[in-house]
């Protein structure tokens, strides 16, 4: 035995659900019955925990690769400076102003150069793991 009950739904969740039992060829009333007795089912909670925790771990996954990302650029970057402030002699007084406007005219062209590669998609760390992938020596397996 059934019986009956009157609920309001808010109107665009209304429109939904007419454009579902209309797609699936089902009563509004048996697909709200089954949604209904799916959130009240004892496993309900158990589906809705996993569904977080899949997220959550997806969440992880990709919050991993930044920090990896960020790790190798960091690294990179740190290389770089100190390799340079160890290659670089000190400039005569004289050769200051010549290379402060050389240093302003390369830092432009860094910016521009900069914002070509992000608008492109290229990463320095796929770049690097290719790099790496491509100098490995084959290796033949007796």
């Amino acid at each position: 035995m059934k019986g009956r009950l009157n609920c309001y739904f808010d109107a665009a969740l209304l429109k939904r659900l007419d454009e579902l039992a209309a797609r699936r060829g089902l009563s509004k009333s048996t697909i709200v019955e089954a949604a209904l007795a799916s959130f009240l089912s004892p496993d309900a909670a158990d589906q809705r925990e996993a569904a977080i925790t899949r997220r959550l771990d997806k969440m992880a996954r990709a919050i991993e690769r930044l920090e990896r990302d960020v790790s190798i650029g960091n690294e990179a970057q740190a290389l770089f400076i100190r390799a340079w402030l160890t290659a670089t002699p000190p400039l005569p007084g004289e050769a200051q102003a010549a290379a402060q406007a050389k240093a302003k005219e390369r830092y432009e062209a860094f910016v521009e150069a900069l914002g070509r590669r992000l608008a492109k998609g290229q990463r320095f760390a796929k770049e690097v793991s290719q790099d790496i992938y491509s100098r490995k020596p084959e290796t033949s397996e007796p």
